[in-house]
This record gives C-alpha cells, sequence and structure tokens, in this order.
C-alpha cells in the first residue's frame, strides 16, 4: 500500500462571496476504498470534492492526510503526487493528441524534460489501455465525442498515478457500456492498487452498486455517512430529495436499488429491505 494513503476533511465551510455552500462538513476518504457523494443539486457535493482536491479553499476547517500531514501546507507538486481530480469539464486543447493530453497526467514527475520521468511512458500507456482510448492515441482531442474525451481525461488522471483518486461526475455524457466500465475501473482501483476513491455520483443506485460508503449531502451539510444500506433509507431520501423514493433489493441482482415514484411512474418491482 502507498504511505498514508487517503484524505479527509474536518469540519470544512465552504463558500462563494460570503454565501455557505458547505456548513461543517466531515469527510474520510479511506484506501481500498469508494466513498460516495451523493444528494440534490446544490447540496454541496461537487464543492466539497473540489475543497479536498484543493480548488476550493475552506473559510474553515483542515484537509489532511493519514499521516497528520496538512494538504494545504504541501507544494502544489507534492500534493499533485498524492491526489487527482477528474472535474465535471476541462477545457479542450486544440490539435493536441490523446497521447499527449495523457501525459499531462505526468506532470508532476517532470522537471524541464520528459526524460526526467522515466516511468513516464509506461504509466501513460496503463492508463489509455485500461480507460479504452489506446486506439485512439493519434487522435487529435477536439475531434472526440464527448464520451471519448470524458474517458481521455479519466486516463490523464490515472496517468498522474496517485494514492488519491477524486472524480466528479465521471459518468456524464458516458453511454450504458462506458458508464458500467468505469464504475468497474474504480472497484478495480480501490480492490486491486488499493486507491481511495471519491465520487460524486447522481445515480443512487451507482452509488449503491460501487461505494463501499456513502456521504448524503443534504443543503450543505452531511447528513448521513455509511454503509449504502444504512444511508439510502427511503425516509431519509424522499425528505432529502423532495420526492417519495422507495427502496428496496432488486431480485434479479440482489443489489439494494432505489426508486423515485412520480405522478406517471409506476411501482418499481423490488422486495423490501
Amino acid at each position: 500500500m502507498r504511505e498514508s494513503v487517503g484524505l479527509a476533511g474536518v469540519d470544512l465551510h465552504l463558500g462563494y462571496h460570503g454565501h455557505q455552500v458547505v456548513d461543517g462538513a466531515s469527510l474520510r476518504i479511506e484506501a481500498a476504498s469508494v466513498t460516495a457523494l451523493v444528494g440534490p443539486n446544490g447540496s454541496g457535493k461537487s464543492t466539497l470534492l473540489r475543497a479536498l482536491a484543493r480548488l476550493h479553499k475552506p473559510e474553515s476547517g483542515e484537509i489532511a492526510f493519514p499521516d497528520g500531514q496538512s494538504a494545504l501546507d504541501l507544494s502544489s507538486k507534492d500534493f499533485a503526487r498524492r491526489v487527482t481530480l477528474l472535474s465535471q469539464s476541462r477545457p479542450t486543447p486544440n490539435g493536441v493528441s490523446v497521447r499527449d493530453v495523457v501525459g499531462y497526467g505526468r506532470h508532476p514527475y517532470r522537471g524541464r524534460w520528459r526524460n526526467d520521468d522515466p516511468d513516464g511512458n509506461q504509466a501513460i500507456n496503463h492508463a489509455m489501455d485500461v480507460t479504452g482510448v489506446t486506439a485512439m492515441a493519434e487522435r487529435a482531442v477536439d475531434e472526440l465525442s464527448g464520451g471519448e474525451l470524458q474517458r481521455v481525461w479519466l486516463a490523464t488522471c490515472l496517468a498522474q498515478d496517485t494514492g488519491v483518486l477524486l472524480l466528479d461526475e465521471p459518468t456524464t455524457f458516458l453511454d450504458l457500456r462506458y458508464q458500467i466500465e468505469i464504475l468497474d475501473l474504480m472497484r478495480d482501483l480501490a480492490d486491486d492498487h488499493e486507491v481511495a476513491v471519491g465520487v460524486v455520483l447522481h445515480d443512487l443506485n451507482q452509488a449503491a452498486a460501487v461505494a463501499d460508503r456513502i456521504a448524503l449531502l443534504d443543503r450543505g451539510r452531511i447528513r448521513a455517512t455509511g454503509t449504502p444500506a444504512e444511508v439510502l433509507e427511503a425516509d431519509a431520501l424522499s425528505e432529502t430529495y423532495g420526492i417519495r423514493i422507495e427502496v428496496g433489493t432488486d431480485p434479479a441482482t440482489g443489489l439494494l436499488s432505489t426508486q423515485p415514484i412520480g405522478k406517471h411512474t409506476q411501482r418499481p418491482t423490488l422486495q423490501n429491505t
């Protein structure tokens, strides 16, 4: 296991221009584990994740590694060797190949020349392989579809080879096949490589399927944390999202499943938990 893998935010207060967005949130992203952040739009999920990635400065609170090292005290390069973030959107460079964009992930390990990074090519090739973008390595990224580009950015994060991987809605723009492949990849990184994975997801069923722990955010506060079965509880979800949500077990898969009930939706075929 990498030394001191993991990351924790303690009593974080986050805001924009005097408006409080996250109020006293504490969250731990642990090694060899997937932690999913869920909640309605505007509940503070992405802001909290960006704070853990040092892209949003806390008004108060602490961000630290398991060894007690404050993340806020590290240099940018040292922090980037320990934590990487796949954000919701990034500017797409014109005329730059997929391989070169994936190579951007090696920036914490490079000096002025690429030969300062002897492990770079292997890391880049591995990242492209596991995300399924090797065949498009020489294509320009501005020619790619949204789903293809999302996989390239994920490969860039993987090439950075950090012990903590933060992902903000990584299945956006992806078709069903690649959504499942990204979820499987998160589990593989946690199970096989002991990476600490923190991910914002809108799909509660995806969170239930992939996460070891879930944090449910409600209007800037963490309402509950725990296993999927502990957090995805019908009354709490219904109150948080403002819509009736039933929770049960999918008889086909045996997995916990949620179903929002609207005016024209059918009752779910779920076994009560």
